[in-house]
């Protein structure tokens, strides 16, 4: 989730149908942080490259889901968790004539239960970027060559990258993880995404 991300779609007019009804779901609840364009416009590809399951943490008012959902090729499944209940309930609205989605309410630790998954999207926890939120088990929740996409960075100027004035910790776990082949990618001038690979071995 983006702070002013739903802000972000003014203008836009060449988003799928799906991630409309999910941005008016999201402006009448008063709901600023939805996922940008740019990361939509990513996750959107990368879903179409998931054979069975795709899995999200921090569903908000569903416009990111949305984006994966239209990506998504025929037969794949969805699920995404959101710990407020109202959100979740919301969302869920607009997926109701979508079999395919299930929008969960609880901890984000809920969507282990689905595991493994060919995309898993880390954005309302597991990303491991707050105390408390320990980075999730990729090895675990990934099937082998799956894709991990954790979202919301700055975009890192130098190596190692830092936050706060010290070492980016929760960025180097990602992009350093031994399960992984992981990059940065600048989604725009201040906003970048970790995609990382899980290993076939």
């Amino acid at each position: 989730m983006a702070i002013l991300g739903t802000d972000a779609y003014t203008g836009a007019d060449d988003v799928p149908p799906l991630v409309r009804d999910a941005l008016t779901a999201a402006r009448a609840s008063g709901f600023p942080c939805s996922c940008r364009p740019e990361q939509g416009r990513l996750l959107h590809a990368l879903a179409g490259g998931a054979r069975a399951r795709i899995g999200e943490t921090g569903t908000g008012l569903g416009v990111g889901l949305a984006w994966l959902a239209s990506g998504a090729a025929p037969g794949v499944q969805l699920y995404s968790v959101e710990r407020d209940h109202e959100r979740a309930r919301l969302a869920a609205g607009v997926f109701a004539d979508r079999p395919e989605v299930t929008v969960l309410t609880g901890d984000w630790r809920r969507i282990e239960e689905y595991a493994p998954f060919d995309l898993l999207v880390l954005d309302g926890g597991g990303q491991g970027k707050v105390p408390g939120d320990a980075p999730a088990d990729v090895e675990r929740l990934l099937a082998p060559g799956g894709t991990v996409v954790v979202d919301d960075f700055t975009p890192a100027t130098g190596w190692p990258p830092l936050h706060e004035g010290g070492p980016d910790l929760a960025r180097l776990h990602w992009l350093e993880h031994p399960a992984l082949r992981a990059t940065e990618l600048r989604l725009a001038p201040d906003l970048s995404t970790v995609v990382g690979t899980r290993l076939l071995v």
